[in-house]
């Protein structure tokens, strides 16, 4: 193996419009390569390392499914179970489109919030979350958060169709019912804690200082617009503007653990979640997280060809979406890796590829919202099968 070729990559990156980024790849529970390039800070000129924090947006959402299944492991659930068994207002839900609003016909399932099938949005300015600020002085506690979402009409019949959006989320408030933890607390004493990941949170106030700054890049073309905000740093074809450290938009208040968005964590610390889910659940100390089998059914598709329709982001070509993961379907139109070949991406850059077959691992980060995922996703993707196989 000669990653020569990664390095490059990241430099290229790095060159182009990217602050800072750092990659860790992992070989049947052994890391065989690890790099770093350009900046943490880029005013201060702070280079950037594996060990910095940064925002994992909806990349946290590998863990949530994972710590889910552990549950399903434990015959806690069925996929097909009715979500409101476990969070009786979900019981009667309502269907809003441009045909107006009428009752669903069929209730929302587990499994259709692992595969975002459940007509969930993103949308957060709902009387479900005015609701929930009321209810909870603004603090909006995960659980009291979810079922006040249950106030709020879904888009389509549950099982119809793909959309993005608060599924994971809500099923972060299934496992708070089932285990009777809050999520943060379920997710320390399962998976961060038997994983040795030291530095994974929720609510990052107090680990701000171990992070890298966070940016919004701006084109060049409103150049002359950010060149007169204060803080804006000039890039290859544009500027970098530093946004600070919160979770934007999807931290809903400080006692909301989000599922779908809520891990503040580095390269090096999640490097070893997706290292145990390479190795078939082992990690590289020998904790279990999760079985063989059930990383098979993780990454085994659940959509159909008429739900893959609104599954159509152009970086995902070739994938399918199985357990709140993209998984690789179709190697002509997608990668050079193993059919099976799985992960997901964040807002700011976070971005896991898992493959079981190799027992490869790829933890790729940086810390810039709009994080030009079209263009870096496939290419670190087919650099790394390039440098390994």
């Amino acid at each position: 193996m000669n990653f020569d070729a990664l390095k490059q990559f990241m430099d290229h990156l790095t060159g182009w419009r990217i602050p800072g980024n750092s990659v860790s790849v992992c070989i049947e529970g052994k890391e065989v390569f690890s790099y770093a390039s350009g900046y943490a800070d880029v005013e201060r000129k702070i280079p950037m390392t594996k060990e910095h924090l940064v925002n994992l947006y909806s990349c946290s959402k590998v863990a949530t499914v994972t710590a889910a299944l552990q549950l399903y492991e434990q015959g806690k659930f069925l996929l097909d179970d009715p979500l409101y068994a476990y969070i009786p207002e979900f019981r009667e839900m309502y269907i809003s489109n441009d045909q107006g609003v009428r009752k669903a016909q069929n209730p929302i399932t587990l499994r259709h919030l692992f595969t975002m099938t459940s007509g969930l949005s993103y949308d957060s300015k709902t009387e479900g979350f005015a609701a929930a600020r009321k209810l909870t002085d603004g603090k909006m506690d995960t659980l009291t958060v979810i079922r006040c979402l249950a106030k709020d009409p879904i888009s389509f019949e549950p099982g119809t169709s793909f959309q993005y959006g608060l599924s994971l989320d809500v099923l972060a408030g299934v496992v708070e019912v089932i285990s009777g933890r809050r999520f943060r607390d379920y997710m320390r004493e399962h998976i961060f804690d038997p994983l040795g990941m030291e530095c994974a949170v929720y609510h990052n106030q107090g680990v701000q200082d171990k992070m890298a700054m966070q940016y919004k890049f701006v084109d060049g073309s409103d150049g002359d617009l950010v060149a007169r905000q204060s803080g804006a740093i000039a890039a290859s074809d544009g500027f970098y503007k530093p946004v600070g450290f919160a979770v934007d938009t999807l931290e809903f208040g400080p006692e909301y653990d989000s599922g779908g968005a809520g891990i503040t964590t580095s390269v090096a610390d999640y490097s070893k979640f997706c290292t145990a889910l390479a190795n078939g659940g082992i990690s590289q100390t020998g904790e279990k997280i999760l079985g063989a089998g059930t990383i098979d059914l993780l990454r085994t598709n659940q959509l159909t060809q008429v739900q893959r329709k609104n599954f159509d982001w152009p970086q995902l070509k070739g994938y399918g979406y199985g357990l709140g993961v993209r998984t690789l379907i179709d190697k002509a139109a997608g990668s050079t890796g193993n059919l099976g070949e799985f992960g997901w991406g964040g807002a700011a850059g976070a971005s896991v590829w898992i493959d079981p077959d190799l027992k490869l691992s790829v933890c790729y980060a940086h810390h810039m919202l709009n994080p030009q995922e079209e263009y870096y996703q496939p290419r670190v993707r087919n650099v790394v099968y390039g440098c390994v196989l």
